[in-house]
């Protein structure tokens, strides 16, 4: 029995058509449903030709705890295992850490615990990259817990910053690697969880 993945995305769903487009088989999980907080995101359209099912859980004006608590029925309705952030912009509420912790993965633009926090992603992520002038930047896979970008790494893979890199090249560069890391990273937890065993971290 595979485990059910819910991948929660806020914008365009690159990632989130990676983890599509890695279904297999022989795997040990399977995307049935995608999350978003926002009824324009271009995700919804790669569900929709996928053939998945989908949810819009609006966070404006909402206090958290109401979010999670219709996130929660959301992912109980679906027989949720395994949630999967692709680009999800909002803060996971207390009660779906709680209810998956251990089960729930992010994958960040950069090395973390470096250039990650509250207000750190896409475009601004890379500009603060070269603005530092580190020599090298990557992808990170971690689990989620209450505050952004602290939890446990699973993965991370490294990529060169060039010469003459803008945001947009280095941007590029990570996403291609961000692009097989994830899906490798979540097999890796997926088989461990299929076979009641932590999952081991691997960094390259």
């Amino acid at each position: 029995m595979k485990l059910r993945a819910a991948v929660f995305a806020s914008g365009g769903g690159t990632n989130f058509q990676a983890l599509l487009d890695h279904r297999s088989a022989t795997g040990s999980w399977e995307v049935v449903l995608l999350v978003t907080d926002r009824p324009d995101a271009g995700a919804l359209a790669r569900a929709e030709r996928a053939g998945l099912a989908s949810a819009v859980v609006g966070t404006r004006g909402r206090e958290l705890s109401e979010v999670g608590a219709e996130l929660l029925e959301v992912l109980e309705r679906e027989r949720i295992d395994v949630i999967l952030l692709a680009g999800y912009l909002k803060l996971v509420p207390p009660e779906l850490v709680e209810r998956f912790r251990g089960r729930i993965l992010n994958i960040h633009p950069a090395l973390l615990p470096l250039f990650g926090g509250r207000g750190m992603y896409g475009r601004r992520v890379h500009e603060a990259v070269i603005e530092s002038g580190a020599s090298e930047s990557g992808a990170t896979v971690h689990f989620v817990d209450e505050e952004y970008d602290r939890g446990e790494i699973l993965a991370q893979r490294r990529v060169p910053v060039e010469p003459g890199d803008t945001a947009e090249t280095l941007a590029a560069r990570v996403l291609s690697v961000e692009h097989e890391l994830y899906p490798e990273a979540v097999d890796r937890l997926c088989d461990a969880l299929a076979h009641g065993r932590a999952p081991e971290p691997a960094t390259s």
